[in-house]
């Protein structure tokens, strides 16, 4: 997720600025303390559509234990699920013909506000009682490092970066995410 992050802003520094404005602007040049991290709204849009572009899985799978409905759909007991991650967080229905972009202010109003509603259409940790177990964590130590690069650093995508999404686990940048830092 970082490293995702971490690219996307390299691309777009007008995001990585205002990232870094509401950084400065909280935490100044101290280390990042719990009520901040809490007030970091656009951080957090930002993480947010870094996890809707590149999702820490792709799919999930999961099996019916007995018979269920879902809307109109009856589901017999004993089927396999697979629920395409990835594909849910690039369908148009819900995203918009844009959904491609990156646009964190998507999340500007909350998750369900960009979902339309639809939670099921925001899934990067997984939802209901499944929801990933480190998922606070994961959204905590995220916005912790990069307070604190945002705080030292600008960085940019090195020329040399060749995009190669590929999942191992989780979605991760074949050759890493090379970025240059460049001293505040």
């Amino acid at each position: 997720m970082l490293a995702w992050t971490v690219f996307l802003l390299a691309l777009n520094t007008d995001w990585q600025e205002e990232a870094r404005k509401e950084v400065l602007q909280l935490f100044g040049r101290q280390n990042p303390n719990p009520d901040g991290l809490s007030k970091l709204k656009t951080m957090s849009m930002i993480i947010n559509e870094s996890l809707r572009l590149y999702p820490p899985v792709v799919s999930v799978e999961r099996k019916v234990r007995r018979e269920v409905r879902l809307g109109k759909l009856i589901v017999p007991a004993n089927v396999e699920l697979i629920i395409p991650i990835l594909a849910i967080h690039h369908e148009p229905e819900f995203w918009g013909e844009d959904v491609q972009l990156f646009k964190p202010e998507r999340f500007e109003e909350g998750v369900a506000k960009a979902t339309n509603n639809n939670i099921a259409a925001f899934l990067p940790f997984g939802m209901g009682p499944r929801t990933c177990v480190g998922f606070n964590f994961a959204i905590t130590e995220a916005k912790i490092v990069l307070s604190m690069i945002l705080q030292r650093y600008t960085f940019t995508l090195s020329p040399a970066y060749v995009h190669s999404p590929y999942e191992y686990l989780t979605v991760r940048s074949q050759h890493g995410v090379q970025v240059a830092l460049h001293s505040l």
